[in-house]
């Protein structure tokens, strides 16, 4: 059977070129598993509801299993002439098991079909999106408990700025994981509702049971408003707009470690299977995954902006247009599984090089802030300390020393309320472990935040 099952309004075959143009099933045969899946629950609502008989309902079931198992061991043959992946399974159908096969589509249209197909795909998407962020939050946290006591430079523009926990930073990125995960999980509410039975635009005459489907396909209710059913995408937009934000976070995450893989920072050590090599200069050791990584946040970022652009102005209902829909959200499905993936793995046999942290992180001027703070609890208003302590770096520049390496008599020049306690003040460890506000760098701190981490991930 190649004839269109929409043939009937038509004199003229369908243009060739038209044809292949206009067609989807070279992407949307991703959906076979769902599109099959929905249909099996339409089918089985329409004997429930004595639309079509049982005996058929059975009929068209066992023949949508088989083409299930024929899919799925490669012997199914898309066929672009029939456009899509609802039309080359309903075509099959009636092949398999004759005339009573074109009952199957009674009472909706590929207006309501496609949407509930690409709902249920995301769905699954969804789920599994969600537990390869878990692991990359686990690896995270497995680097902050591994690493505790491991000292190095925080920065704001990239200047050295005040010491913290290496854990506190892998923390930091555990945040904002855990937030992408949120919206992951907000946006699955409002995606997880079922638009079949909104027919082309308008609902059906048919006496349907939707919230019966609804229930059997794992639904959480059914959409109000057929009109909307059937030309909503918000779901695919809010999907995208959580990749880009969570893309983002994984390209700022990418770009620390570009820089502290460098020989210039030498900060970690990221493992040779996640690396590639010069094909002139031998000695390189690039960090090619998370520089891609990096480079695929551009892409996701354009899908998104894709799907905004598709649907910006189409008035309702469905509009062809609509079918553009698919390729960006695959893409950024298929580009968000992969970086998770990935980044988890290099995260968890990533390796940190403690001593060279910690020598940074002892550069630069680091305790000067504690230094102030020292003097505000011996009664200097801030402001005057911080012109004090601004002062006292601007003397250890043009000396070439370190905060503490300055002897008592230097420190004293620039106020006479400094004593020897200020030495315990402006150790590493000191500084470190001075922040013990929630959510500060301190080591009793840090480890409150990954046991609560360690709670929320179960």
């Amino acid at each position: 059977m190649t004839e269109k099952l929409w043939g009937g309004r038509f004199s003229q075959p369908t243009d060739k070129f038209v044809e292949e143009f206009t067609a989807s099933i070279q992407f949307d045969q991703r959906l076979y598993r769902y599109d099959i899946q929905g249909s099996i629950a339409h089918c089985q609502m329409l004997a429930k509801q004595g639309i079509i008989g049982v005996d058929e309902a059975d009929t068209i079931v066992t023949g949508l299993r088989e083409i299930l198992a024929e899919i799925e061991r490669g012997e199914f043959e898309f066929s672009i002439a029939r456009e899509d992946i609802h039309m080359n399974v309903e075509a099959r159908l009636i092949e398999k098991i004759g005339p009573v096969g074109g009952k199957l589509h009674t009472a909706r249209s590929r207006n309501d079909q496609v949407a509930v197909d690409v709902r249920l795909y995301l769905r699954d998407e969804v789920d599994a999106i969600r537990t390869a962020l878990g692991k990359l939050r686990q690896a995270l946290l497995g680097q902050a408990e591994g690493n505790l006591d491991v000292i190095m430079p925080g920065y704001t523009h990239l200047q050295t700025a005040q010491p913290i926990l290496f854990a506190h930073h892998m923390l930091a990125y555990v945040e904002m994981f855990a937030r992408d995960a949120g919206r992951l999980q907000d946006l699955r509410a409002r995606l997880n509702v079922l638009p079949l039975g909104a027919g082309a635009l308008a609902g059906t005459t048919f006496p349907i049971d939707r919230e019966w489907v609804a229930q059997q396909l794992g639904f959480d209710g059914v959409t109000r408003n057929s009109l909307d059913s059937v030309s909503d995408r918000d779901f695919a937009i809010e999907f995208c707009g959580f990749a880009s934000i969570l893309m983002m976070h994984l390209s700022r995450l990418a770009e620390e470690l570009v820089l502290w893989s460098s020989a210039d920072f030498a900060f970690i050590d990221l493992s040779d299977g996640f690396c590639t090599g010069s094909s002139i200069m031998p000695q390189k050791k690039n960090p090619d995954v998370p520089e891609l990584v990096r480079g695929k946040t551009g892409r996701v970022y354009g899908n998104l902006i894709s799907l905004l652009t598709l649907m910006k102005s189409l008035p309702l209902a469905y509009n062809k247009d609509m079918q553009e829909d698919k390729e960006p959200l695959f893409d950024t499905i298929d580009t968000v599984r992969g970086s998770l993936k990935v980044f988890a793995e290099m995260i968890a046999q990533m390796t940190v090089n403690a001593s060279n942290m910690r020598n940074a992180a002892a550069r630069g001027f680091s305790t000067a802030t504690d230094v102030a703070d020292y003097l505000v609890r011996k009664g200097l208003p801030f402001r005057q300390a911080h012109e004090v302590v601004g002062k006292t770096v601007r003397y250890c520049v043009e000396t070439g020393k370190e905060i503490p390496e300055l002897t008592l008599e230097e420190f004293r020049q620039f106020s006479k309320k400094i004593e020897a306690d200020i030495f315990a003040a402006v150790t590493l460890e000191a500084s470190v472990n001075a922040r013990q506000a929630t959510g500060g760098t301190a080591r009793i701190a840090v480890e409150q935040e990954i046991a609560r981490a360690r709670q929320t991930l179960g």
